[in-house]
């Protein structure tokens, strides 16, 4: 069935991961139904308008037949095979949230139809799929292999990405069974130049946290260079790219204002958690979240230093915030630095606007809702105290900003190209004012 395109295939939760997983399929000629309670959501689909950017082929397929969209659970009870991309969030005590995986579980125990291949891609720690899924349809008499197929195989979606996508990004794959890798191979490699098929879930679940906790290692790392350099008095981003220079040996990263999205400030404590009752405590795991978290601290603390120099505080100064999304050119702002920052500069009394052309508005930590500039007017930009650049969103006209004269705090070394005093940049200590000490922070 899959060869001949014949598989219905139905994706649970319409989301960063499942809404272009399941245009992929469609494209590859499989009726896909997308699977996702939010009616709205629902709706917009069938409509064809996509609340995702980069996404604009929906009304093709859509006309086609080969996409709608329902809030109607029982539907799985037609489709050869469910994907399950449900978010997979940290409680308040930073333990895994596993509510979502739950859910669909019990909607598979009621409709999943017999000999259906169930894929879980969600990010979770390894042994999900075995204990969440395997387990409890085992105690309905259901067996892995002979009543159903079971797969994991973790997303790789870069939102705002040019170059890697959904086709040309290798797809890791794990089987309960020899029988159900062979059969989520075939799936994949309808959408996928090269999959990679390793022994069980466990590895392909253990692979997706590997990832992400290397990139939040990393990054925590430069970012602690960073202040170490501010302190010393040394360009980070000079060094860097002196040391980028090594053709072997060596791979940067870069700091900012903190880390976002929904994998890299979370897959690392899942890792985390999930070895901690092995009695193992992964230091680098922690001691990286804690640096990367405190970010957003360092940086208010140098947009006071900016400010200082020009004889104000924080308190009752007007500060324009550029790009509140965690990454360029997307309009995705879960987790982003920029939220944490804009709390803790309201609360020592800052008057903020918050700009971004991708969003329409945030809700920060507390849930306060934050509506967003979406253009910035360049003759309001004299009226500001500072200017902030968190997102280094490729729309923005930095010349324009520049001109203004306004002081600016350089998050992302956007403004590499501009050899002016107004300009200040994180791992760049500022030589006309005696820095306060990093302690704590």
């Amino acid at each position: 069935m899959i060869k001949n395109r014949e598989a219905r295939i139905g994706v649970i939760g319409m989301g960063y991961v499942g809404l272009p997983l399941a245009l992929a399929f469609a494209h590859e000629g499989f009726a896909v139904t997308g699977i996702d309670l939010n009616e709205e959501k629902v709706q917009s689909l069938n409509d064809g308008e996509s609340y995702i950017s980069g996404i604009d082929d929906l009304c093709d397929v859509i006309e086609a037949g080969l996409f709608r969209a329902t809030c109607d659970l029982s539907v799985i009870r037609e489709q050869d095979v469910i994907s399950i991309c449900v978010p997979t969030p940290l409680s308040k005590n930073q333990d895994p949230d596993l509510s979502y995986i739950r859910s669909v579980v019990e909607e598979l125990k009621k409709f999943m139809k017999p000999n259906a291949l169930v894929i879980l891609e969600s990010t979770t720690y390894p042994g999900t799929t075995e204990e969440l899924i395997a387990n409890e349809l085992l105690r309905l008499g259901l067996k892995v292999g002979v009543d159903y197929f079971l797969c994991y195989s973790p997303e790789r979606v870069d939102p705002g990405n040019p170059t890697y996508n959904i086709y040309n990004t290798p797809k890791v794959i794990g089987g309960m069974t020899p029988n159900c890798l062979d059969l989520g191979d075939a799936l994949y490699s309808t959408i996928c130049a090269q999959t990679v098929r390793v022994s069980t879930t466990r590895a392909a679940e253990m692979s997706k946290l590997l990832e992400n906790t290397f990139r939040s290692v990393n990054i925590a790392f430069i970012n602690e260079i960073a202040l170490l350099c501010d302190r010393i008095g040394i360009n980070v981003w000079e060094v860097i790219q002196a040391a980028s220079s090594k053709p072997f040996g060596f791979m940067p990263f870069f700091p900012g204002p903190g880390i976002g999205g929904h994998c890299i400030p979370l897959d690392p404590m899942y890792l985390s958690w999930k070895v901690k009752g092995e009695n193992f405590f992964s230091r680098f795991i922690e001691l990286s979240q804690d640096l990367n978290r405190n970010m957003p601290r360092y940086i208010v603390q140098k947009i006071g230093d900016v400010l200082n120099t020009k004889g104000k505080s924080i308190k009752g100064s007007r500060i324009l915030l550029l790009g509140m999304a965690y990454k360029p050119n997307v309009s995705d702002w879960r987790e982003s630095p920029g939220l944490e920052i804009y709390e803790l500069l309201e609360e020592r009394g800052a008057i903020l606007v918050a700009n971004d052309p991708f969003c329409e508005q945030v809700r920060t930590d507390k849930g306060q809702v934050v509506k967003i500039q979406k253009n910035i007017d360049n003759n309001e930009l004299v009226g500001y105290d500072c200017v902030v650049l968190l997102t280094a969103h490729s729309v923005y006209d930095l010349s324009a900003i520049i001109d203004s004269g306004v002081p600016i705090l350089d998050t992302r070394n956007a403004f590499a190209a501009f050899d002016v005093p107004t300009v200040v940049r994180i791992g760049d200590s500022m030589s006309a004012i005696n820095e306060p000490s990093l302690v704590g922070i």
